[in-house]
């Protein structure tokens, strides 16, 4: 799982039959925690908003915790995060 940001969200009208009625966002991994990636399209599971930090699972884990099995899914929210370490040390993105 990483922690990221989300900055905006994603319309797309042509997908996926196994992906009409999600909803898309556009996640910044916090810094700390950002591999090769700046920014990722994450399927919206918990009802996100822009400016939310949030909880990001990706592989088989998005897959399952989407109940999409066999869907195209490689990013899912599954988390809002309230409060925690990982904004401690100025480790939070810059606004």
């Amino acid at each position: 799982m990483i922690a990221g940001k989300v900055v905006g969200s994603l319309i797309s009208t042509r997908k996926s039959e196994k992906l009409i009625g999600s909803k898309f966002m556009i996640v910044e991994p916090l810094r700390h925690m950002a591999a090769d990636t700046r920014q990722i399209i994450a399927i919206d599971l918990v009802g996100a908003g822009i400016g939310e930090y949030v909880i990001v699972v990706q592989g088989s884990s998005a897959r399952i915790g989407a109940d999409m099995q066999d869907a195209p899914v490689d990013a899912a929210i599954v988390g809002i995060i309230d409060d925690g370490g990982v904004f401690e040390s100025g480790a939070e993105e810059d606004t």
